[in-house]
């Protein structure tokens, strides 16, 4: 996450590489993996944090493979459930080594630690929780009400000043609620809130999209006015289904401000209606 001052706006680039392709590792053995970080999934010239978390879990996926069987004696293809990251440092765009240590292999949940490095300094590490989503309809749900697709005076975010430092805005669309975009347009007081619409524009969302929706919103303390440098510290996202094919609905939140600490929520819900993420970050924000 990041916020910047204002910059003249610009159209976003479009022509970058599928999401899949982007977040893909290769294995080198014993548990080690590697990948470059694009370009293209920047802000501000570094890699975005939700789409770090993408390539935690898909390293860990990787690494556990398969499931023990199940009652029918098949193996399950894996999940991910939960990750839970620390931002250490900033990675630069460019290759990574992801190292990944099988913590606890079980039937219903496995857990891998995953460790992202760049020339020899961890930069990122997180615990991933493994398993398999459900296909049940929950029993509870309290989730936000939005339209499915945004309306037609959304706000295009490739299309504003923050496309000059959000590099994503090229491979992802993103629309905004036009009630809570008051700081594209000078004006503070809002409430630390923000409603959005997201979808890659090439292939489907997916798991792992979802994590990266977790965290696309721009920081909510834009409404305080506190634009600049805002780097998450920890990121912890549950996975709750696979979405279906469609716009996801993201709205951010915060609940607390406090000197240069604030948090950040995120609840991800599809097309169908599901919640298939929830996202709660601790991040910086420059002083008021």
């Amino acid at each position: 996450m990041t916020a910047h001052s204002t910059p003249p706006a610009r159209q976003g680039q479009h022509g970058a590489q599928p999401f899949q392709l982007a977040t893909s590792v290769r294995p080198l053995g014993d548990g080690t993996f590697t990948t470059s970080l694009p370009a293209e999934w920047t802000i501000a010239g570094k890699p975005h944090g939700g789409f770090l978390m993408a390539l935690l879990a898909r390293a860990a996926i990787q690494a556990v493979n398969v499931l023990p069987a199940g009652r029918d004696g098949e193996a399950l293809a894996p999940d991910p459930l939960a990750v839970s990251a620390q931002f250490l440092r900033a990675p630069e765009v460019g290759p990574v080594l992801l190292r990944t240590e099988l913590r606890k292999s079980g039937r219903t949940a496995s857990m891998v630690a995953v460790q992202l490095e760049q020339r020899g300094r961890s930069c990122v590490e997180a615990s991933v929780t493994v398993g398999r989503l459900p296909h049940e309809q929950p029993a509870y749900t309290d989730l936000p009400s939005m339209p499915v697709e945004p309306p037609a005076n959304a706000v295009d975010m490739s299309a504003t000043p923050v496309a000059e430092v959000m590099n994503l805005l090229g491979p992802c669309d993103v629309r905004v609620d036009p009630a809570d975009v008051g700081f594209l347009h000078g004006r503070i007081g809002d409430s630390l809130r923000l409603r959005l619409w997201a979808r890659p524009r090439v292939d489907r969302a997916d798991a792992y999209f979802a994590l990266l929706a977790g965290d696309i919103s721009v920081p909510v303390t834009f409404h305080l006015g506190r634009f600049g440098w805002s780097p998450t510290v920890q990121l912890t996202a549950l996975l709750r289904a696979n979405p279906v094919p469609g716009w996801l609905r993201v709205e951010a939140s915060c609940r607390s401000v406090n000197g240069q600490w604030f948090d950040q929520d995120a609840l991800v819900v599809d097309a169908a209606g599901r919640l298939v993420c929830q996202a709660r970050q601790l991040a910086l924000t420059p002083a008021g």
